[in-house]
């Protein structure tokens, strides 16, 4: 009996060194480096959403970051008896050269996918932005030189200057429609936080009419400062009945939000489009551009001002007049710099003088 007892203890005692070995062998594996790169730099891995481990341990290996699958595998599952369960999430990562599996399973549990800055500019109607969105590749942010061109086609009907021009991060696998739709409820958002604040007086009185004027105003002025004051001078307009007078509005009756590629003329300003607001009174039919944030918010809450006129100062900026006499001396300050400068050989911002 003591014998037989000694025998079976010496298999048990056996039994753990060689599981004891396995573990040690195994723990070494997924915690030594993987396989490096061919040129250092870190490779990208896209887990998708729903992924089981296998799925996940064969796009790793797939692409080069461990060396077997099964390995992999296995070592997770003793993890997991052992009380260790990491969630991996759905995404795109940059895997490290020569990273261990264990670097790999922290990064992937614990980390963050990677993201793509999509940049919408201020101003642009809803043709350029849908063209952009469509059409460009957006650089990753965080330092990565991946680049990531989104997914699927432009939706067909998309109204003008219902989207707000902004930054948004996005993840591969987003699509144009999707980043649409954001930008649409982003617009909205904000509409929503800063409609019930908006100056008593003022001479819209609708969402839609708002978001109209404010295109005006982001098309002439792309200096945030000075909105709140270009705002006032065409709501001031309005309350007396006076024509905006907006180069801008000519444009857009001409194009539907594509560039002119030349000055504007004497014919286009005598052009009668439901846009012309030389030749319509009140506000163009639509929008006439996606104005920014900084756009609406000047429109909702302009600078107390009784200005109705306003002209290039030469350096970029404007300078506002309440009468017309001081307007016109304005204007020629204007042209007076200008002709300085071109005589001095000396470039000045080409700003049509408004009228």
């Amino acid at each position: 009996m003591g014998k037989l007892f000694g025998f079976l203890l010496v298999l048990v005692l056996l039994a753990g060194a060689v599981a004891g070995g396995g573990w040690f062998w195994l723990n070494g594996v997924y915690t030594s480096a993987g396989p490096l790169t061919e040129d250092g730099k870190p490779r990208a891995v896209l887990v998708e959403r729903g992924s089981s481990t296998q799925a996940i341990a064969t796009k790793l290996h797939e692409a080069g970051a461990i060396t077997d699958a099964d390995q992999f595998r296995l070592a997770l599952r003793v993890r997991e008896l052992m009380g260790d369960k990491p969630v991996m999430k759905a995404g795109e990562y940059e895997i490290d050269s020569g990273a261990s599996m264990e670097r790999i399973v922290e990064q992937l549990s614990t980390g963050s996918p990677l993201q793509y800055a999509v940049i919408v500019p201020e101003g642009l109607s809803t043709i350029q932005i849908l063209e952009i969105l469509a059409e460009r590749e957006w650089k990753a942010t965080g330092g990565s030189t991946l680049a990531y061109k989104l997914a699927g086609e432009a939706p067909a009907q998309v109204s003008e200057g219902v989207l707000l021009p902004g930054d948004y991060a996005v993840t591969r696998g987003d699509t144009v429609e999707s980043v649409v739709e954001r930008m649409k409820k982003a617009q909205q958002d904000l509409l929503d936080e800063l409609w019930d604040n908006r100056a008593a007086d003022l001479p819209v009185s609708t969402r839609e009419d708002a978001i109209k004027l404010a295109s005006v105003v982001e098309r002439e002025t792309g200096n945030s400062d000075e909105q709140p004051e270009v705002a006032a001078v065409f709501e001031n307009r309005l309350k007396i009945g006076m024509p905006l007078q907006a180069d801008s509005t000519t444009v857009y009756g001409i194009t539907k939000g594509k560039p002119l590629g030349r000055s504007i003329t004497r014919k286009d300003l005598d052009a009668k489009t439901p846009w012309n607001t030389y030749q319509i009174s009140g506000l163009p039919e639509t929008p006439i551009c996606n104005p920014g944030a900084g756009a609406i918010r000047a429109t909702l809450n302009p600078a107390e001002s009784k200005a109705i006129y306003f002209v290039a100062d030469g350096t970029g900026a404007h300078v506002f007049a309440e009468t017309y006499a001081e307007h016109q001396r304005n204007v020629d300050a204007y042209w007076k710099l200008r002709k300085q400068n071109e005589a001095a050989g000396v470039n000045t911002p080409a700003v049509r003088p408004q009228r």
